[in-house]
């Protein structure tokens, strides 16, 4: 693949830790605006060279930063506009509720800290028990409106989501799809690390989906109960709702690229320990909720010719057996990797959709990088950078380096720029990385998230100078220009 170089040209700073880049055009307006919503409950209007608040929720966001030491993955979390917002004034909040944090569902568990066992069944078959007070906070899916005078109100709620762990709960997690009109919500696993439950692929459980909501189907219900599962739900949420996909691990989102008379869709699945996967697919069967909630009840499983997309986990990290990875006695810079779900592996392997590409944590090869966790995923249709027009460009939080000296392992973190290109077989694509011209100086840069506008011709890049939202106003959201 040919090297690409961008310039990064800053269009937002000293902000916090930006989580969604959209744009859309306000009712009455007469272009097209860049909105920026951070972690803690901001959302600014960038627009003719100035900045403005457009919302403040953050007396509505639970405490952030207090159980990781400034790290968190809990927040405002999605924002979508109506495909109808220039004229109904309707956009889609996803956030973490203040005041309902608990102990997690494996009390005193610190984020990422369990590991299976493969030689002790209790621990791939654990169970999430006693959800009402076992769980670590709410998040909720919320429709707000514009009003004439400019004032956001919020005017329903959709789902109130009971979630086990404060990672893994999605981020630029609200999308309208312009193929069925539908908002789309992207939620991870419920979090620590190797989802413990199982939940991503347990067709009761909300966590570790894609899915559907069709918002213009009344429910008559305002404020529906927190819940965890599926059938937990009344039946009139449940009529507006189907699942699009499963074997979520964690995403950034889905994003939508024009071909002809259809769309090829993209999702990024953050990955456990060994890879990153970005995964593309054009048709699929949606399954109603309604539809999934009677074949439990029936004990009679989904049906036979099952149109939902499988991206594998937790079986399966991307192209990958999901592996526990341990250090080898005999030589450090070694490396055992123990299939950790070989029953699931199996179990899933005729069933999961292939990735369009999954890069390493550890790649000595030229060229590539080591990543950490994917963070953006967009089509790029513009034709100023037209070495990337048609190509997926996707972002990694930061760059693994190799073999680092002690000094050098002290150096600024640096995020990473990257793009592939769609294919029509099913086999995994390759990657190149885009170069960038931007002075950071001593500061880390981690890429926090990846935006575009509506048409896809521009392309926004999130970037923060720690990993801690608890470090306020280290945020910079830039274009990305030739």
């Amino acid at each position: 693949m040919i090297k690409v170089k961008v310039r990064l040209r800053p269009i937002a700073s000293r902000i916090n830790l930006p989580t969604v880049l959209k744009t859309t055009t306000l009712p009455g307006d007469s272009i097209e605006r860049l909105f920026i919503a951070t972690q803690v409950g901001e959302i600014f209007c960038l627009g003719n060279g100035e900045i403005r608040t457009f919302l403040d929720i953050r007396s509505r966001i639970l405490q952030l930063g207090a159980t990781g030491g400034g790290y968190d993955e809990r927040g405002l979390l999605g924002l979508a506009f109506h495909p109808g917002f220039y004229s109904n004034g309707l956009f889609y909040l996803h956030y973490s509720v203040a005041g309902t944090q608990g102990p997690g569902a494996i009390p005193s568990a610190p984020p990422e800290s369990f590991k299976p066992d493969p030689c002790d069944p209790g621990t791939l078959n654990m169970k999430w028990a006693n959800r009402d007070t076992q769980y670590d906070h709410i998040d909720t899916v919320e429709e707000w409106g514009l009003q004439s005078n400019g004032q956001s109100q919020k005017r329903r709620t959709l789902l109130n989501l009971r979630r086990p762990f404060l990672n893994h709960n999605g981020v630029n997690s609200l999308n309208f799809s312009p193929e069925t009109g539908h908002l789309i919500l992207t939620t991870g696993d419920g979090g620590s690390g190797y989802d413990p439950f199982n939940l991503s692929q347990d067709d009761m459980e909300i966590a570790g989906k894609i899915i559907e909501i069709d918002v213009g189907k009344q429910t008559f219900i305002d404020n529906p109960p927190v819940v965890t599962r599926f059938n937990e739900l009344p039946v009139s949420i449940q009529e507006t709702l189907a699942v699009m996909a499963k074997g979520v691990r964690n995403i950034p989102g889905i994003s939508f690229q024009r071909f002809d008379r259809f769309y090829i869709k993209y999702a990024g699945n953050v990955g456990q320990d060994l890879v990153e996967s970005i995964f593309s697919f054009a048709h699929y069967h949606p399954i109603p909720v309604a539809q999934l909630t009677q074949a439990s009840l029936a004990n009679s499983g989904p049906a036979r010719h099952d149109g939902r997309i499988n991206f594998g986990w937790r079986g399966w990290e991307g192209a990958f057996p999901t592996s526990v990875i341990r250090g080898c006695s005999a030589n450090p810079a070694w490396e055992e990797k123990t299939i950790a779900y070989y029953s699931e592996a199996v179990h899933t392997s005729v069933k999961r959709l292939q990735p369009l590409i999954s890069y390493f944590h550890r790649d000595p090869r030229p060229g590539k990088f080591g990543g950490t966790a994917l963070t953006g995923v967009q089509p790029y249709m513009g034709h100023v950078i037209p070495q990337l027009t048609g190509s997926v460009v996707f972002t990694d939080l930061a760059r693994r380096e190799q073999s680092q000296s002690q000094s050098q392992s002290q150096s600024p973190v640096r995020g990473v720029l990257a793009y592939t290109k769609a294919r029509a077989d099913c086999n995994l694509n390759d990657f190149s990385v885009i170069e960038t011209d931007y002075p950071f100086g001593s500061q880390s840069a981690y890429y926090v998230s990846l935006g575009a506008n509506t048409n896809q011709t521009k392309l926004y890049l999130g970037v923060y100078g720690s990993m801690k939202v608890a470090d306020r106003n280290q945020g910079t959201v830039f274009e990305i220009v030739r």
